[in-house]
């Protein structure tokens, strides 16, 4: 038998790539495997904090994006979105919402005694309204039988207006009652000193006021 021929550097380069590829294939299979099972942890432990992630959700494209629709119509069946109640600013009182009524501190005085006169104002009404309760439009009379003996605008000095909302069924009073020194008023006597006194010993007088374009009920007093 002759000597046994030894293969050629050829075969031997191609035995060696033979092995490198099937070496590559390995570990491509290999790397594959590992993929898999590090997927496989995240699935079985949701809990797991993945910081780089992001808290975010990411918005999916779409051809067709659908438009925002506006509500056409209101619970209560009408044609849009129900309004915002809205409060609504009082209107100036209206005739026979206002009830005025004239009040005194007593009901007799002696002779050293000055009455003080106010009045009561009272919404009646149902709603709240806004009314001007100002000196300018305030009036104290004091009478005896028909003749008038005292009026608080015969010498009123600088009269003003005030504006006030009334609530229904309120009722307020004037602050700073009206003093009436028991003499007679001209609107030409004011300055006077000698003005005539009203007669006492048990007369009987009496008050209304009136704001405005509402007058009250006579309240009677005693002057002695």
């Amino acid at each position: 038998m002759g000597a046994k021929r030894r293969p050629s550097k050829a075969v031997y380069r191609r035995r060696r790539l033979v092995v490198f590829v099937l070496t590559l294939i390995l570990l491509a299979a290999a790397v594959t495997g590992a993929v898999f099972g590090i997927r496989w942890l995240v699935q079985e432990q949701p809990w797991q904090n993945l910081p780089f992630l992001s808290d975010e959700p990411v918005a999916e494209e779409s051809a067709d994006p659908i438009p925002t629709i506006l509500p056409t119509a209101s619970p209560n069946g009408g044609g849009g979105p129900t309004p915002e109640p809205t409060e609504q600013e009082p209107e100036a009182c209206a005739n026979g919402a206002l009830q005025v009524v004239a009040v005194t501190d007593q009901d007799t005085y002696q002779p050293e005694q000055n009455p003080k006169l106010s009045m009561e104002l009272t919404n009646v009404g149902a709603v709240d309204c806004v009314v001007n309760v100002g000196t300018k439009q305030q009036r104290f009379v004091v009478s005896s039988g028909p003749d008038d003996w005292w009026r608080s605008t015969d010498c009123q000095v600088d009269p003003s207006d005030q504006w006030v909302t009334l609530e229904a069924g309120q009722t307020v009073s004037t602050v700073d009652p009206v003093t009436w020194d028991r003499t007679r008023s001209y609107d030409d006597t004011c300055d006077a000193d000698n003005r005539p006194g009203a007669v006492g010993g048990g007369a009987t007088y009496t008050l209304t006021v009136r704001l405005g374009e509402v007058t009250s009920a006579p309240n009677s007093f005693i002057l002695y």
